[in-house]
């Protein structure tokens, strides 16, 4: 299958820009459930100062702030989980594009700067002139990744230390990642992970949440 499908994208283009292309048609095909996870996480951060306040008024009675945590998801139309089912429902497509890139087919026979693209960074030092400046712009994507994602757990009261660290430190794994698959993955890794920076961005900007029953005014133009 992964053979078969590299074997067509590379008769389409040259495989690099091959990978490019299709990494961008599979993550527009996903467009509408990246705008349900955003459409989420802005219900989550727009009732985050109600939660709070509950958490701080039945902080010594947790079933009691469960009950009522709930029951303000529920009349303002969403749950505590929204926007998480669309970012688990792309998984599938993502483990797709991974095989594709790290799997022999003919994409990987492909070149970048005179490197293959099958090649790995480990056991070729001498290929540092493609893989460096790779890392330092997966390095780059991750920072601003790593701050524009504390900033939306800070405004939804996202997770807490020691896990918001955490939060902070995963976009970087892209470079650890790359560093370890062939150059084809880094490819597609600093294609999907710009393409998510600069969606998310766009989307937090149009995507606007609907009137729900018991909303404040504040919290609706949020």
């Amino acid at each position: 299958m992964f053979y078969d499908l590299g074997s067509a994208l590379a008769g389409v283009a040259t495989p690099a820009l091959a990978i490019v292309a299709f990494t961008a048609v599979v993550r527009l095909l996903m467009h509408p459930l990246s705008r349900a996870a955003v459409r989420g996480e802005k219900a989550r951060a727009a009732l985050a100062p109600e939660v709070r306040a509950l958490q701080e008024k039945y902080r010594k009675d947790p079933r009691k702030l469960q009950e009522k945590t709930l029951e303000l998801y529920r009349d303002n139309g969403t749950s505590m989980f929204a926007g998480c089912l669309p970012a688990l429902v792309q998984a599938p497509f993502f483990m797709v594009m991974y095989r594709l890139v790290s799997t022999p087919n003919p994409l990987l026979d492909g070149t970048l700067f005179g490197t293959s693209l099958g090649t790995h960074w480990f056991g070729a030092f001498e290929h540092n002139a493609v893989f460096l400046p790779l890392f330092a712009v997966l390095a780059v994507v991750a920072f601003a990744t790593s701050r524009w994602q504390a900033a939306v757990a800070a405004r939804s009261g996202g997770p807490q230390p020691p896990f918001a660290k955490l939060l902070r430190l995963l976009p970087f794994g892209t470079v650890a990642i790359a560093a370890v698959l062939p150059l084809a993955a880094g490819v597609y890794l600093l294609t999907t992970t710009t393409w998510t920076l600069l969606e998310r961005a766009c989307l937090y900007r149009a995507v606007q949440l609907p009137p729900r029953a018991g909303t404040s005014a504040r919290t609706r133009t949020r």
